[in-house]
């Protein structure tokens, strides 16, 4: 075992992260400590990390496994960021300063790493969420590796390895492979994707079979640590902008209101889908 501490700039609730479900993900409950099993960036080495936060606000973290994966766990909860410069973006826009005492602390978690954010594109793909889950442990717990209570995803090279999925197309295996072979070509470096032009990025994403401009986005936006890209076409951004600002919104309304959110235009936009269910009153939050 290993340790290594993060001290977050800015406001940071571990609570908020561990309850973040998106993805895969479907905490309801938090005991003080969150749980991350996943492949480390580049040498795909499987680790587990049990994360808690002490009352000064600092991130501890125990790490089965020998990788050094201190960045990739600031990365996937957005640690590696000034959490104090966002909340200059609360000062400018109200409503999102609202949502930002609505819910303090709340950073965007992201996926692991590109490799698993495309694969899980590839399980959940016109499949409920629910079943892709079911994929992904059955993967996790044949293929992958146990580490302290904790399954990993497979490494690229196991993944490849698979020859059959139960309930599972074999032309989406087929699909899961190319993930893989991407993966250990190193297509989807994060740190490659997120000094990409995103644009460019994205297209080069989509030429990987099963990934459309929706996937493509979601690895991304929501993998590589990404802080300022502006989802386009998603309806429930939309829909709960509209609803935040009194007004219906078209792409167009969001992209002219994000103007004011730079550089945090994606940390906006997910703390305005994450916050908005959990309000009573919506219109308390309209300018």
């Amino acid at each position: 075992m290993t340790t290594f501490v993060i001290k977050p700039r800015g406001p940071f609730s571990l609570r908020e992260a561990a309850l973040f479900g998106f993805g895969p993900r479907t905490e309801k409950r938090f005991d003080g400590v969150m749980g991350l099993a996943f492949c480390a960036d580049r040498t795909f080495e499987q680790v587990a990390v049990e994360l808690t936060q002490s009352p000064d606000g600092a991130v501890h973290a125990c790490v089965a496994g020998d990788a050094d994966v201190r960045d990739q766990v600031a990365r996937i909860l957005s640690l590696d960021q000034d959490g104090e410069a966002f909340l200059e973006v609360g000062r400018r826009d109200p409503v999102i300063g609202r949502l930002q005492a609505a819910a303090p602390g709340l950073r965007p978690v992201l996926f692991h790493s590109p490799y698993e954010a495309a694969a899980w594109a590839v399980l959940s793909g016109r499949r409920g969420r629910t079943q892709a889950i079911n994929v992904r442990n059955w993967l996790a717990r044949t293929h992958g590796r146990e580490l302290a209570g904790q399954w990993a995803f497979p490494t690229p090279t196991d993944l490849l390895k698979v020859t059959g999925i139960p309930s599972f197309p074999a032309q989406r295996l087929d699909w899961l492979h190319k993930v893989a072979e991407a993966a250990l070509d190193g297509w989807l470096d994060a740190a490659t994707l997120r000094a990409r032009d995103p644009d460019e990025a994205m297209a080069d994403l989509r030429r990987l079979p099963g990934i459309g401009p929706f996937y493509a986005a979601l690895v991304q936006v929501r993998a590589t640590g990404a802080t300022d890209i502006l989802p386009v076409d998603e309806p429930r951004s939309l829909a709960a902008a509209g609803e935040l600002y009194g007004q219906p919104f078209t792409q167009r309304d969001l992209e002219a209101r994000a103007e004011q959110w730079r550089p945090f235009r994606t940390w906006a936009t997910v703390l305005i889908r994450a916050v908005t269910p959990r309000l009573t009153s919506l219109h308390v939050y309209r300018r």
